[in-house]
């Protein structure tokens, strides 16, 4: 069942609506190409193109799948996540040196750099075969899908910045890089660069820091489901105490149930409500 189009195509700026309709793209990723190219269309797209690689093991991320949708105004490309149980314990390791990061510039994750490499020249190739018309761009994508959409982000602007996004929205994204990378990611999407995460969501949470960290802006949807633009640290303490004492049977499932896209949709929902 497709969603009503609720897509301001024009859209060149941050709203909390079009926030609330890229969390949805976000959760479309994870649906199967058929379904994405049927919301594509209800949604206002009449191209899409799906990109996915596949890996044989040892390596941790089995498959790294996306999509492209095209209109005549908007380009989303939308990476697909993965469940937390799936990822936490590779997330985790830091048995594996980092890679250098885009343009020659910081460092970012093994993992995530091998994963976006596997498809991003199909990604790459298609934004410019599609972008014939001067659309905005966006990326976004949830779990291991926002650190792929952050990384995309940061090679365009890096590496080809007549390709560069015109905004990047992640939602419950892993740590990804290291500090000088987010330095100069920061200073290339200002105002348009907008990190998401639920209250207690475990994967922003990894992998640990001080190697690596976060990019800016942060929004986080406390306990309650409201939406805050900035959170001291002691508030946000306290409010993931009460996150995590919300369901006295299974307090120590907050993280995980926090992380999954459903709850971010819900709550930006709300919030817009």
């Amino acid at each position: 069942m497709t969603m009503p189009s609720d897509v301001d195509h024009r859209a060149t700026s941050y709203s909390l609506a079009h926030a609330s309709w890229l969390a949805k793209a976000s959760g479309l990723a994870y649906q199967a190409e058929a379904v994405i190219e049927e919301q594509a269309r209800a949604w206002g797209f009449d191209r899409v193109r799906h990109h996915q690689t596949r890996f044989s093991p040892p390596f941790p991320l089995q498959d790294t799948q996306a999509y492209t949708a095209a209109s005549d105004h908007m380009i989303v490309i939308a990476f697909r996540g993965t469940e937390p149980v799936q990822i936490k314990d590779w997330l985790s390791d830091a048995t594996t040196p980092p890679r250098p990061g885009p343009g020659g510039t910081g460092y970012v994750h093994y993992g995530f750099a091998e994963a976006l490499e596997s498809i991003y020249p199909d990604v790459r190739d298609t934004l410019a075969e599609y972008r014939t018309n001067g659309q905005s761009v966006w990326f976004t994508g949830h779990s291991l899908g926002g650190a792929l959409a952050m990384l995309a982000g940061a090679r365009m602007y890096l590496e080809e910045p007549r390709l560069a996004a015109d905004g990047v929205y992640t939602y419950g994204q892993p740590r990804t890089c290291d500090r000088l990378l987010a330095a100069a990611y920061n200073k290339g999407y200002t105002n348009r660069m907008y990190r998401f995460v639920n209250n207690n969501d475990i994967v922003p949470q990894l992998p640990p820091e001080p190697a690596y960290t976060h990019v800016d802006v942060l929004r986080y949807i406390d306990s309650r489901g409201k939406l805050h633009e900035t959170m001291p640290l002691l508030g946000s303490l306290t409010d993931r105490a009460r996150g995590l004492t919300a369901d006295a049977l299974a307090p120590v499932g907050d993280g995980v149930r926090d992380h999954f896209i459903d709850a971010y949709v819900s709550a930006l929902e709300k919030n817009l409500n």
